[in-house]
């Protein structure tokens, strides 16, 4: 008798594995789906061939000045002749190494996160970013001093403003934030009376009021002779007015944290400060993660609206070239290279916010 051989494991059929088994599961799962699958299909097609025509296949990326450009195609030589300005501005082209030294040095104190360092060492890096790094980078930027040429803040400009004002506006931001935080929760009601009142008037004005205030009425108020600068007095109205909403992102993460946490904290011995900065604040700030990389996010694309006071951020490079007559019929080029710019940011601190939250992440589930 000859013994029971099984026979190998078979594949499964080619219609159950694969992009076929996925095309079946996600948009031909039934007749409904896969008519609406037809038809957008067909709609995204006879929009995306001839977008993807007139911005890459006929489009023009070298050539002198805009003679060079071709009827009814994107002439991206806009964007190469204008790229420095639209980088820096009105900085001088022969000192614009300080401004990408200070933002290579920027790339430098984030890289860490995405690396398998050891944990003092990013520990120190981290700090060095939020202390170090702005007042390095002003001096830079700035210079008077050191033997560095001074650079008036009024030749700053493009991407390089937009990501100054988002930067110092969220290191500021945050302490700020979490003190107007701790200031509503608290037991005294002076300071939590002060807190509620600055947190919910700066969240109650648009950002744009704010800035017309900061820039026009704030003068008003000071003893003669007394000027801020037009970028501080900006930075100032962004600062106030992102500390308030994270105010109420971190007060939402102290909000999470479980009673229990709080007593163990007292029954330990700690003080009020300690007991913060120990136990409450470590892991609130941690819940809040996505949080604050949403405000991060909405500050970053808010701060297009310094145009409005005669700042010419990256946005407001791109518009007033887009000015000049020679350039009139390249305003979609100008505006897609300025959504790419900020989704290329939102994206990239979108990712990073999800890495640290992982990497923060202790909780044991399964």
């Amino acid at each position: 008798m000859v013994p029971h051989q099984p026979l190998p494991n078979q594949p499964p059929p080619v219609t159950q594995r694969g992009v076929i088994r996925w095309l079946r599961a996600n948009l031909f799962s039934s007749w409904i789906n896969g008519l609406v699958t037809l038809v957008v299909g067909y709609y995204l097609l006879s929009t995306l061939i001839p977008l993807i025509d007139w911005a890459f296949i006929g489009a023009v990326f070298t050539g002198d000045g805009v003679d060079a450009c071709r009827p009814g195609k994107a002439c991206w030589i806009f964007v190469e002749e204008r790229f420095g300005f639209f980088m820096y501005g009105f900085y001088p082209e022969a000192l614009r190494w300080r401004p990408t030294l200070a933002f290579v040095l920027f790339a430098l104190a984030v890289v860490p996160p995405f690396l398998p360092l050891p944990a003092r060492l990013r520990r120190g890096v981290a700090i060095f970013g939020l202390t170090g790094l702005p007042v390095g980078g002003y001096i830079l930027i700035a210079g008077g001093v050191f033997g560095l040429e001074s650079v008036d803040t009024s030749q700053w400009g493009g991407l390089m403003l937009t990501l100054i004002l988002a930067y110092v506006g969220i290191i500021a931001a945050l302490p700020i934030g979490v003190a107007l935080a701790l200031g509503r929760r608290s037991e005294m009601p002076v300071i939590r009376g002060i807190c509620v009142i600055f947190i919910e008037f700066w969240r109650a004005v648009p950002l744009i009021t704010i800035l017309f205030m900061a820039s026009v009425m704030l003068p008003l108020f000071l003893p003669d002779g007394v000027t801020f600068d037009k970028l501080l007095r900006a930075l100032i109205g962004i600062t106030l007015f992102q500390a308030a909403y994270m105010a109420e992102v971190v007060r939402g993460g102290l909000q999470a944290i479980p009673k229990g946490q709080y007593e163990a904290a007292e029954a330990l011995g700690l003080g009020y400060w300690r007991r913060m900065r120990l136990i409450i604040l470590p892991q609130a700030l941690k819940i809040v993660v996505p949080g604050i990389a949403n405000t991060v996010i909405s500050l970053f694309k808010d701060t297009t609206l310094v145009l409005i006071i005669g700042l010419f951020d990256l946005l407001g490079a791109v518009k007033s070239t887009l000015s000049d007559p020679a350039w009139n019929n390249v305003m979609a080029e100008g505006y897609l290279f300025v959504a790419f710019c900020f989704w290329v940011f939102c994206f990239g601190m979108s990712r990073y916010s999800h890495r640290v939250e992982k990497q923060l992440d202790t909780d044991h589930r399964q």
